[in-house]
């Protein structure tokens, strides 16, 4: 699906949003428009696959919760595609065979975001917004650009998190203990 014609992309219900074809990059349904996110760049590539990577290492042995990078989320109206989303173990949307189900119709109980070049910020925390208020617990909005995790929380201020400060996670996840520091230095390949 590309989306030339902003007219074509108002007044489309849900529905007949997740009944058109996927993108590359993946397109969000928001307020009843189409928004495609932008192609993820190399940092940002990296910061997911390792951070996704990371929070299984944690969650996946103890099924306590589980990170799914770009996983589409459709709930409350929108359909949008994290960078990185977290269930707990419990919460993970099963089909009736006890697999992971295709369509994902809740909110994750954790979204991270990774801003890329151009990134529409105001749109990205919109997002993370929206997904509190439908339930879910923490989000990040992660800065390469200025070596910073911007932390959301239900009915709290966001809170800057830099340098050497230990980032907060589920509490189901209270083992993975990552600074910021930390998480930046994932972008170094040293010799």
């Amino acid at each position: 699906m590309v989306i030339s014609d902003k007219s074509q992309t108002e007044n489309l219900s849900l529905d007949e949003f997740l009944a058109l074809p996927e993108t590359t990059p993946a397109s969000e349904y928001i307020d009843g428009k189409i928004y495609q996110k932008p192609m993820p760049k190399g940092k940002h590539s990296l910061l997911q696959g390792r951070l996704s990577e990371t929070i299984n290492q944690i969650g996946l042995p103890t099924k306590t919760a589980y990170s799914f990078p770009e996983l589409r989320c459709s709930f409350g109206g929108r359909s949008i595609v994290a960078d990185i989303v977290v269930f707990e173990w419990a919460n993970i949307p099963l089909d009736e065979e006890g697999e992971m189900s295709n369509d994902v119709n809740i909110p994750p109980d954790w979204t991270i975001e990774i801003l890329s070049p151009g990134q529409n910020t105001t749109r990205v925390i919109n997002n993370i917004l929206f997904c509190l208020k439908q339930g879910t617990k923490l989000g990040w909005l992660v800065d390469p650009k200025e070596r910073l995790v911007l932390v959301f929380k239900p009915q709290q201020q966001p809170e800057v998190i830099e340098a050497e400060q230990i980032l907060p996670v589920l509490e189901v996840l209270k083992d993975l203990q990552l600074s910021v520091n930390q998480l930046f230095s994932w972008l170094s390949f040293p010799s």
